[in-house]
């Protein structure tokens, strides 16, 4: 039986869920893979708490009654003298956070994580996680980084290390603006309201203005293309920006108190559609050009990405074999649920196959 510690940061919409689908498999994963998964550790931006047995269905109760003040290094340095298996779970979108991966790498865990901000930083940095990693012999896995929980970050890895010419990859990759623009090309609500729905539901940035902004879908593009082998940066993506310049620079709580001001520009651009054409939000990564772009577009309601509904996820990879036909990965792509189950396959990859043989 292998005992493995889990250290979850970020008890949120995606971690609460997270914690409550481990707790639920427990003894699924002890029988069918001998796999003890114990949550040893719980963390949010303020405070933290260790039970070295493990918390159980009372973990909420007890993270308020027992938690303590979170020092910066709280999260590694007290947790770091427990010798056995241990992950890092980063279910947050913080960047303070991200900024501590080889950190964590170096105390000995093996990192998961949903927040695509340390992938996404310089290359410089993106290669040093990388490079401790191998020297430490550990994990570092996050394929929730782009579609939740559909395999598109680990179908574009074993693409490019096959030696397969990748061509370009392109579709909607926000679950979160899928999910807003099916319903505004179906239904008579207000864009606000369409937004705020998804905030509530969970698909959503805990800040909506990362979607609208693009710039989460541009991280998207950008792990892609770095995992086809590009050494491509953030600002070398063209980002169409769909927040109104004077929504951009206030606070988080002004922004969703003014969002209604978002109404009368969709409205206009839902106004202006065709019989036959709907509004999808396309990531474009054409590496034959080395082009990278984010942008609101008007499609055919036939069209694979107009018939998407509800936070499908859809991706089309061309590739020297699959060049007509393009390789299609579809489904949830966005959600709590898909967020976190995509977390926990991670999770029990690293368990599984962790000291073995890792192709980079």
């Amino acid at each position: 039986m292998k005992l493995v510690h889990l250290y979850i940061f970020g008890i949120g919409n995606v971690g609460k869920t997270l914690i409550e689908q481990v707790l639920e498999s427990h003894t699924f994963f002890k029988e069918k893979h001998e796999i003890d998964l114990r949550i040893v550790g719980l963390a949010n931006s303020t405070h933290t708490i260790l039970k070295e047995s493990g918390v159980d269905e009372d973990w909420q109760n007890e993270f308020k009654s027992k938690g303590i003040d979170r020092k910066p290094d709280a999260f590694y340095e007290s947790f770091a003298t427990i010798p056995d298996f241990k992950i890092a779970v980063d279910a947050t979108a913080s960047k303070d956070l991200s900024l501590y991966y080889v950190e964590l790498l170096s105390k000995g865990f093996h990192i998961v994580t949903a927040n695509k901000i340390a992938n996404t930083l310089n290359y410089t940095y993106y290669k040093e996680i990388r490079e401790i990693a191998a020297f430490k012999d550990l994990r570092f896995e996050y394929e929730t980084n782009v579609g939740a929980a559909l395999p598109i970050v680990e179908s574009i890895k074993q693409l490019y290390k096959s030696g397969e010419e990748i061509v370009k990859i392109s579709g909607v990759f926000s679950g979160s603006l899928g999910y807003i623009f099916s319903r505004f090309s179906q239904e008579e609500k207000q864009f606000s309201q369409l937004l705020q729905d998804a905030l509530v539901d969970g698909y959503t940035e805990p800040d909506p203005r990362d979607d609208l902004s693009g710039m989460d879908v541009a991280r998207k593009l950008l792990i892609l293309a770095r995992e086809a082998g590009y050494v491509i940066e953030l600002d070398d993506i063209e980002v169409d920006n769909l927040v109104p310049v004077e929504l951009r620079n206030i606070g988080k709580q002004e922004f969703l108190d003014r969002i209604n001001e978002l109404d009368t520009p969709f409205q206009n651009l839902k106004k202006n559609l065709g019989e036959n054409s709907v509004l999808r939000h396309l990531g474009i990564l054409d590496l034959k050009k080395e082009s990278l772009t984010v942008k609101l577009e008007v499609v055919d309601k036939q069209s694979p990405a107009g018939l998407l509904r509800g936070s499908d996820g859809f991706f089309e990879v061309y590739t020297k074999s699959y060049g007509k036909q393009p390789l299609v990965i579809q489904g949830a792509g966005a959600g709590k649920q898909v967020t976190a189950r995509g977390l926990l396959s991670d999770i029990i990859k690293v368990a599984m196959t962790a000291g073995q043989p890792v192709l980079r």
